[in-house]
């Protein structure tokens, strides 16, 4: 079974057992989540697509926060002495799916 699920306004295609990263979510490592904002389910060959979906999708996080890799932003002016550092780490939560119902 496969679905198609919004998280954090972003798009995954996830199946049962598959752990993945998504951007930060509420809450502790060992709880449950449940996603209802699911795009498309495949459930051996019979596709359902927009209002048609009447699915759920939960999940168990694993890591409640891991860091992504340092993005450096580096601005610089030649001959006039300007220069900006900026950086940041994307913060993600490790969740691995249990069931798609």
């Amino acid at each position: 079974m496969l679905a198609v699920v919004k998280i954090a306004g972003q798009q995954f295609k996830v199946q049962a057992g598959q752990s993945l990263y998504v951007p930060h979510l509420q809450g502790n490592t060992g709880d449950k989540v449940e996603f209802s904002d699911v795009l498309l389910v495949d459930n051996s060959g019979t596709i359902s697509v927009g209002s048609d979906v009447k699915a759920t999708v939960k999940a168990e996080i694993i890591s409640a926060l891991v860091q992504g890799e340092k993005v450096i932003a580096f601005k610089m002016k030649r001959r006039k002495g300007f220069r900006k550092k900026h950086g940041h780490r994307t913060h993600y939560t490790r969740i691995k799916i249990e069931s798609i119902a």
